[in-house]
């Protein structure tokens, strides 16, 4: 073989391997492109619990709930099904306590009649290392789409969407009325009991909330409707609430309005990935991650997911914050297969110093 064709071939060798799929997965900065998540869904949640990242719930077309529960050990960069959610429902608010991951309210399908989001109060406790679920003393009212946080031993369910009261069809939907909620709801794992505390400024859905430093912290989400195709808009506005004086006080606006998010804590700061927007002129996920520093009261920008997403599970474990799976697309785009298998970790060490 002539010695210009040899090397004519060698380089096309090597440009289809730097094309070719593997190689678009490769870590892309202070991002690791890490086991894929085993069922691609949009409206997981997650949280992470003794080293390890959990992934719940899902939503099946129709607006069906999927129930399932994944574990996935970084150690073994693998994935491991777990026991399923006892009820199936969506848009639940988890968090985790001393081990355990707590889950409150959320959505189911209503009984009988056309599709809807049929908001329920059931509490739930699931022990990771027993794989065991336990159900708790009721939330307080019926709500979904809201998010729990922990502080000071306590847990906090803020915000949320629900039914209006007298309405008699089953669940919510985009066509009809509901109610946004700025209810505070503090669940006390030590008497499995309830209280409530001051309301938020702003009542919202879809938002992200952690406690650090004495403080809770509720971010972003949305206003108006559980539902953001056309019904709803975005916020921005950050707010804290300090146990020891009953009262929220307005900090920082995040740098971009976003919904469908959630958050983990690293140190002092709460880290928001991803999320969804809708306006007359598109529909849009974002590959948005942004940082609060809550000490400073300021706002950084860090490098950008590798794939847009919102409605994705978020967790922080040791070093590095997971992003899983997810859709690819705002809610109503036409897709037909808009959720992603993506497992992204971003390395905090190397971003928040």
């Amino acid at each position: 073989m002539p010695t210009d064709l040899r090397r004519w071939l060698g380089a096309a060798l090597i440009a289809a391997v730097c094309a070719s799929p593997a190689a678009a997965q490769a870590p892309q900065g202070p991002w690791l492109t890490l086991a894929p998540f085993p069922v691609p869904s949009e409206e997981v949640l997650g949280t992470a619990a003794n080293g390890k990242m959990y992934v719940f719930a899902g939503l099946a077309p129709a607006w069906k709930p999927k129930a399932m529960v994944y574990e996935y050990d970084p150690g073994a960069n693998a994935w491991a099904q777990k026991k399923p959610m006892p009820m199936p429902s969506h848009h639940v608010a988890f968090t985790e306590f001393n081990g355990k991951i707590y889950g409150f309210g959320g959505f189911k399908s209503p009984e009988s009649g056309p599709p809807a989001w049929d908001p329920i109060d059931n509490a739930w406790e699931y022990d990771p290392v027993a794989d065991t679920w336990k159900a708790l003393a009721p939330l307080p009212s019926k709500r979904g789409a809201a998010s729990a946080a922990v502080l000071n031993g306590k847990i906090y369910v803020t915000g949320g969407a629900g039914s209006l009261p007298g309405v008699k069809e089953n669940g919510i939907h985009p066509a009809r009325p509901h109610n946004v909620v700025a209810t505070v709801d503090v669940y006390d794992p030590a008497t499995n009991s309830w209280s409530s505390v001051r309301p938020m400024l702003l009542a919202r859905n879809h938002h992200a909330s952690a406690g650090v430093g004495g403080k809770l912290y509720v971010i972003g989400g949305r206003v108006g409707s559980a539902f953001i195709s056309g019904t709803s808009n975005n916020v921005d506005l950050v707010e804290a609430y300090d146990p020891a004086t009953d009262l929220w006080t307005a900090r920082l606006r995040m740098p971009t309005p976003r919904s469908a998010i959630a958050a983990g804590v690293y140190g002092n700061y709460i880290v928001v990935p991803g999320g969804e927007m809708q306006n007359w002129q598109f529909l849009a996920a974002f590959k948005a991650v942004e940082a609060y520093d809550t000490t400073k009261n300021t706002w950084q920008i860090l490098p950008s997911m590798p794939h847009q997403r919102h409605g994705l599970a978020v967790g922080v474990a040791g070093n590095r914050l997971y992003t899983v799976s997810g859709t690819g697309q705002s809610a109503g785009n036409g897709i037909a297969d808009p959720d992603v298998n993506y497992n992204e970790a971003l390395k905090l060490d190397e971003v928040l110093k």
